[in-house]
């Protein structure tokens, strides 16, 4: 069975073609170089570091006069700013989440220098910024920054709030997709479903696109259903231009077939196949398929997906139960409560920002329900940052985590998840309305000019 499967992942590559196409966290000296003076009051330019980003940039500065920079560090996780100029990093040294602090830099001759996160590999995941030395900027006024919306009159702000909202209520913002289901092929009774990681262009939001590493050419991959006791054999051919390999993450699988290069298989190169085979072992849940290879760069990237184990009677074990008038909380027990609605929802950060599904705001997917049904949504944390996901209007129930029922299943409006967890909550869509769905850190969700990133909503009609 093994041979013949690992044939067809062989064969399967002389029809697909290779695809051909990543830094150090910077080092060198921090501070100013012994006996440096500086000439002249210094000029003050403030600096944003957020995940993952350093804005504005370019990081416009005089010359001839010495630089403080502030940085302020708005992002969920400890960030650096670095700058290599003079020969030297000068470097702030790891900030604390929501601390400020100042980099004293010597002056600057006229030209472009190198700024970055020195934390390792957040360089790779795009906290660079280019520092602009010149004397235009010292006419200016020196480059100080003002934060974006001193610019911008009450009017325009109000405007690009309501258009996003517009957008997003109008739908069809980009023409991908993520979540597809994918068919398997039969072969001696196993359940083949063949997965090909390539490098693309994706389309986050409308008319947005970023290198993005995709199952299937789709952010998040295929979805993929089973069932328990089920034998299937998953073939990943790799059209990338890096090794990769694939972990089966809350699933229970043999040894050979966990997924990690170099302590249960060969890193599977580019232009090369290999399979997982094992028999579907888990309780009816959300389980997630991803890379297990440079994974800060290739999951960040979008290679991740989810695997739906589904209950063999077609009824989620919390459904059975009796729900309360008054708060809507199912008790078990009871008559089983029809699942009207199902939704996947992957949250992500990194290389592709702050999306859901692979999309951010407006271009992402609203959940729609009619009045009285009951939504049952499964949420995975794919992402490198906590994200606690806040829904408007409602309180949801939390009903599994990882795939496991809960004995006290809980209501909450708000529920943290954290990278690598899984929850399910059933919504009972009572209220009418287009009621707000997004992350509660808000830097991932709204600035001056309106909603992002990590936004979409619960349509009830």
């Amino acid at each position: 069975m093994h041979g013949s499967i690992r044939g067809r992942a062989i064969a399967t590559l002389g029809v697909l073609a290779l695809v051909a196409a990543a830094c150090d966290g910077g080092g060198g000296a921090t501070g100013a170089a012994a006996g440096e003076q500086a000439a002249g009051a210094p000029t003050t330019v403030e600096v944003t570091l957020s995940d993952f980003e350093i804005s504005p940039s370019p990081i416009e500065v005089p010359v001839d006069v010495p630089i403080s920079f502030s940085v302020m560090n708005m992002g969920q996780t400890d960030h650096t700013f670095a700058l290599d100029a003079n020969a030297t990093t000068y470097d702030t040294g790891s900030i604390d989440v929501g601390a400020t602090v100042t980099l004293d830099v010597p002056p600057l001759d006229d030209g472009s220098y190198d700024a970055f996160c020195s934390v390792s590999g957040h360089e790779d995941l795009g906290m660079v910024a280019t520092v602009i030395a010149s004397a235009d900027a010292a006419a200016a006024g020196a480059g100080a920054t003002e934060p974006e919306h001193s610019t911008m009159s009450a009017a325009d702000m109000a405007s690009l709030h309501e258009q996003v909202v517009k957008d997003f209520l109008a739908g069809d913002q980009t023409a991908t997709e993520g979540n597809q289901p994918l068919k398997p092929t039969m072969e001696d009774g196993v359940k083949v479903f063949t997965l090909v990681a390539s490098e693309v262009q994706w389309e986050v939001s409308k008319g947005q696109f970023v290198n993005a590493m995709a199952f299937n050419e789709q952010v998040p991959g295929p979805e993929i259903r089973v069932g328990y006791g089920d034998r299937v054999a998953f073939v990943l051919v790799n059209q990338m231009s890096q090794p990769t390999a694939l972990h089966f993450h809350g699933m229970t699988v043999p040894n050979a077939a966990d997924g990690v290069p170099y302590v249960t298989q060969p890193a599977v190169m580019p232009g090369d196949a290999w399979a997982y085979e094992f028999t579907v072992k888990d309780p009816p849940g959300m389980y997630v398929y991803h890379s297990h290879f440079n994974s800060t760069e290739q999951v960040g990237s979008g290679l991740y997906g989810a695997v739906m184990v589904e209950p063999r009677d077609g009824v989620w074990p919390y459904q059975a139960g009796e729900v309360n008038a008054r708060t809507g909380q199912v008790t078990v027990g009871g008559a089983p409560v029809a699942i009207d609605d199902e939704y996947t929802m992957f949250l992500g950060d990194g290389p592709l920002g702050y999306v859901l599904n692979g999309k951010s705001f407006p271009a992402t997917s609203p959940i729609v329900a009619s009045k009285g049904d009951w939504v049952l949504i499964h949420l995975a944390n794919d992402g490198a940052m906590l994200h606690p996901m806040h829904l408007h209007g409602y309180h949801f129930e939390v009903v599994a985590q990882d795939g496991f029922p809960l004995e006290n299943p809980y209501m909450a409006d708000t529920l943290v998840i954290a990278p690598g967890q899984r929850f399910d909550v059933l919504v009972h869509a009572v209220y009418p309305g287009a009621w707000a769905f997004h992350c509660h850190i808000l830097p991932h969700v709204e600035g001056p000019q309106g909603m992002y990133g990590m936004v979409t909503a619960l349509v009830v009609q």
